[in-house]
């Protein structure tokens, strides 16, 4: 990534290769939340045993409420919208009727059957591998395709033949109106994280998708909130559409799983106030959202020195510095993470214990987002919300919206005893995190992929990539002076004579004073020339105008006596100037 691609979209992204990204890790298929023991069975569907066997062989056996709802009305082939917030085991409710759906296998150069799009390549990567995992006994091909990736390796997979194919809007709009991604037979469509996709500035690239799927098909999309615009795709798009929500209510998906907390502080103390949180009792990963690129790399740089492993991760930073700080906040080598909103889009990552809004979001939607990436899959969580005076009201504004009970926040500092007792952090925590609980490896302890660009080019700040950089990180990856060949020793320098210097002007030595060590120069002796003779006669210089001499012949003060008395009588110069230069 380049600095002309800084301000580009993600859309506009998704369409280019010159943006070297990165492959995530994606998290292996397993049961990550407690079931409900009455909660029904896959095998208890109309499901392929080996799907069933393949879910069994993770621990996967009983379904989670999307599930249970999405199941019965998915495996019947009938459109549906799922509303559910991200955790909630949606990728399974699409999954395995899409697979269950499949006519296998489906030979060299077979067309896909089915295709699921998603707003990041980050939640595309995951779905396809939990597609993956599910499909592993039925000899399912699935296919993954993003922006950012030469075109060459997708062509060949494609022409091989696939059965699924998992992608962001961009490239599969590209690799369509090419003709190498055939549609053709395309039976099930599903549409994940349709109002991120719609945030994203992918909505026109996924009317485009839609013409080019036959219109005998199976559509799903599955959506965290129905703002307008996604409602009007699904009137256009979709036959007769079932709507299911796993969250109880008509308006907002509810928050009610996560533990809130709203203070009012002021932004000087705002930094003290975080370092009390994350030293609450029973935090393990907390993520820390801002507005700004600069303030998300200015707030990770502050708890770096504090004592705190953490990391940002915003637009100005490359790729690969970016996938750095995400593979070290997965493993738990940092576990305070940065971000902006876009940055953090379509990140997964288990156990976020705090969500930290350092700033108050823009509107409802983005606060929902937020607070989301904690309490996932059946988890509880914690949210703290700072919110600044200038800010108050249109947090009220998103409080009328989501009908929550904090339209008042209390005014809050990082010594507040209510602070404290609320979110139970233990009385000895101070501004820095004490030396004994810094246990985390840090982001230094995972490898930065060298993908080129900005990475290459600019070292980032300590809470962006490196935890050291600019002058610090110079002088130690320069030689020690005793190593450096062209250079001797300060032994060996110490053994040379010292040089006699003498100070010269006009070509003569001159005493401590700055004086000249001979005659002075007066107005009646010539000044020595340029190249320091002594003896040489001096060169009469003369200023002129219109190409006749204007002063005398006389030079030095006493050209300068005569032209002055001329000036002060109004006369002609004595000194023989030409009246007519004048």
């Amino acid at each position: 990534m380049t600095d002309d691609t800084a301000s580009i979209s993600p859309a506009e992204a998704d369409h280019r290769t010159d943006i070297p990204v990165s492959v995530p890790e994606p998290a292996e298929l397993a049961a990550r939340a407690p079931v409900r023991e009455d909660s029904p069975a896959f095998g208890d569907f109309d499901i392929h045993p080996d799907i069933v066997s393949a879910l069994a062989d993770v621990g996967i056996v009983r379904t989670f409420a999307i599930q249970e709802l999405t199941l019965p009305i998915a495996l019947a082939g009938n459109d549906l919208i799922g509303q559910a917030r991200t955790g909630t085991g949606k990728t399974l409710g699409f999954g395995v009727p899409l697979l269950n759906r499949l006519t296998l296998p489906g030979g060299d150069g077979a067309l896909p059957q089915s295709l699921v799009v998603a707003p990041t390549r980050e939640l595309a990567v995951q779905v396809s591998a939990d597609l993956a995992s599910a499909g592993k006994r039925l000899g399912a091909r699935v296919l993954t395709i993003y922006g950012g990736r030469a075109y060459e390796p997708q062509i060949e997979a494609l022409r091989k033949g696939v059965d699924v194919v998992v992608g962001t809007p961009g490239r599969l709009l590209d690799l369509a109106q090419q003709g190498h991604l055939k549609l053709s037979d395309a039976r099930i469509l599903v549409l994940d994280e349709a109002d991120e996709m719609l945030d994203l500035g992918f909505l026109p690239d996924i009317e485009k998708l839609l013409t080019m799927v036959p219109a005998a098909r199976q559509t799903m999309l599955f959506s965290a909130t129905m703002p307008g615009p996604i409602v009007a795709l699904a009137r256009q798009f979709l036959i007769q559409p079932i709507q299911i929500r796993a969250e109880q209510g008509s308006g907002m998906p509810s928050t009610s799983h996560v533990d809130q907390f709203v203070y009012r502080a002021h932004a000087m103390d705002k930094v003290e106030l975080i370092t009390r949180v994350l030293q609450a009792r029973e935090r393990s990963l907390a993520l820390i959202f801002t507005r700004t690129k600069r303030t998300a790399a200015k707030v990770a740089d502050d708890l770096a020195d504090r004592g705190f492993a953490a990391a940002a991760i915003h637009g100005d930073l490359g790729q690969g510095a970016r996938e750095q700080a995400l593979r070290a906040f997965r493993s738990g080598k940092i576990d305070v993470l940065v971000a902006t909103d876009v940055a953090a889009r379509g990140l997964d990552v288990d156990g976020i214990s705090h969500v930290i809004n350092y700033q108050a979001p823009e509107d409802s939607l983005n606060y929902v987002h937020r607070i989301g990436r904690t309490a996932r899959a059946g988890n509880r969580g914690n949210a703290v919300t700072l919110v600044d005076w200038d800010d108050i009201p249109r947090w009220k504004l998103i409080c009328d919206e989501l009908e929550l009970p904090f339209h008042e926040p209390v005014e809050t500092y990082s010594n507040s005893p209510h602070l404290r007792l609320e979110l139970d952090i233990p009385d000895t925590a101070k501004g820095t995190l004490p030396r004994v609980d810094r246990t985390r490896a840090g982001l230094d302890a995972e490898n930065l992929e060298d993908l080129g660009g900005r990475d290459s080019a600019r070292p980032p700040t300590r809470g962006g990539s490196r935890s050291r950089s600019g002058p610090d990180r110079q002088r130690a990856d320069r030689p020690e002076r005793s190593d450096r060949p062209d250079r001797p020793a300060r032994s060996e320098r110490a053994d040379r004579p010292a040089r006699n210097r003498t100070r010269t002007r006009g070509g003569r030595p001159t005493d401590g004073d700055g004086d000249a060590a001979g005659p002075a120069t007066t107005a009646d002796s010539p000044a020595p020339s340029a190249g320091g003779e002594a003896g040489s006669p001096a060169r009469n210089r003369r200023r002129r105008r219109g190409g006749h001499a204007r002063g005398g012949s006389g030079g030095g003060s006493a050209g300068s006596a005569e032209r002055s008395a001329s000036r002060n009588t109004g006369g002609s110069s004595a000194s023989g100037a030409d009246p007519g230069g004048q």
